[in-house]
């Protein structure tokens, strides 16, 4: 692949969680190849439980903000690829980001909706983090060869 980045745009409802993960993931195993950002339907606030399971795993994210995908498409901007994050069962609420771009769609729970003790819902959080890791490491391999693009 040329000098040429990848721009990747990760969205699910709030911005606060599983598009922040992929985003950060993408950030530190895709840099060479890949520009990511990440945004929301209805930005919230970040999830301070997902800070807390990304710190574990050696990324900062507590100054990342939210933002809108709508905000994002009204300022033009262009990406490559398109991942939704969200699960299944709210699937169809997850934001589409309009125009010829890549759609790619990966369900992760959503941390939001965790219950239990904080070391519960850290330990469900951890995972959902893990999970995401591992999707963005292989979406890294897979997206570095041109025909995934073709």
């Amino acid at each position: 692949m040329s000098g040429l980045k990848y721009k990747i745009l990760f969205v699910c409802i709030h911005n606060s969680a599983r598009s922040q993960m992929a985003e950060a993931f993408l950030k530190k195993y895709g840099s060479e190849h890949f520009e990511a950002e990440s945004a929301g339907l209805e930005p919230g606030k970040l999830n301070p439980i997902v800070v807390e399971v990304m710190k574990e795993a050696g990324i900062d994210i507590s100054n990342n903000g939210t933002q809108s995908v709508f905000d994002l498409f009204r300022k033009g901007r262009l990406y490559n690829a398109v991942v939704t994050v969200c699960d299944e069962a709210r699937a169809e609420s997850c934001p589409i980001f309009p125009g010829r771009v890549k759609r790619v769609a990966w369900s992760f729970a959503d941390p939001s909706s965790f219950t239990g003790s904080k070391e519960e819902i850290l330990k469900k959080t951890a995972e959902v983090r893990d999970e995401i890791e591992q999707k963005v490491i292989g979406f890294v391999k897979e997206a570095e060869e041109l025909m995934y693009w073709v």
